[in-house]
């Protein structure tokens, strides 16, 4: 697919939130953090599905999800506003917190390691 016009790309993100941690990302880590709930009711995958290369649907609104891997969807991770906000967002919402730098770089290294 071709790129969407944005101001950011996925690897630039991702080397973002790694400087930010201080520690490599790992697609592992990101993975598992990904498909776990962490205390609550939803994980990550319970509207963006696992793999994350299909369309998903959030559990309460049944609203469409496009693909979180951006070999799946050119415009995933290309706008740094929306990242921090859907981050944020969604963070809360399976974490009950605003996710770390090393979580966010982990998950987008998982993200990111899907291929078509």
């Amino acid at each position: 697919m071709p790129a969407e016009a944005g101001d950011t790309t996925p690897d630039a993100q991702l080397q973002r939130w790694t400087v930010a941690a201080g520690a490599p990302a790992s697609a592992e880590r990101g993975r598992v953090f990904f498909t776990s709930k962490h205390g609550g009711e939803w994980s990550c995958s319970s509207c963006h599905n696992a793999p994350p290369t299909t369309e998903g649907k959030h559990a309460s609104t049944n609203k469409p999800i496009a693909p979180m891997a951006p070999a799946f969807n050119a415009k995933a991770f290309t706008d740094e506003a929306k990242v921090d906000k859907w981050f944020r967002r969604n963070c809360k919402d399976v974490v009950s917190r605003e996710c770390s730098a090393a979580e966010k770089a982990d998950v987008l290294a998982y993200l990111i390691a899907q291929k078509r």
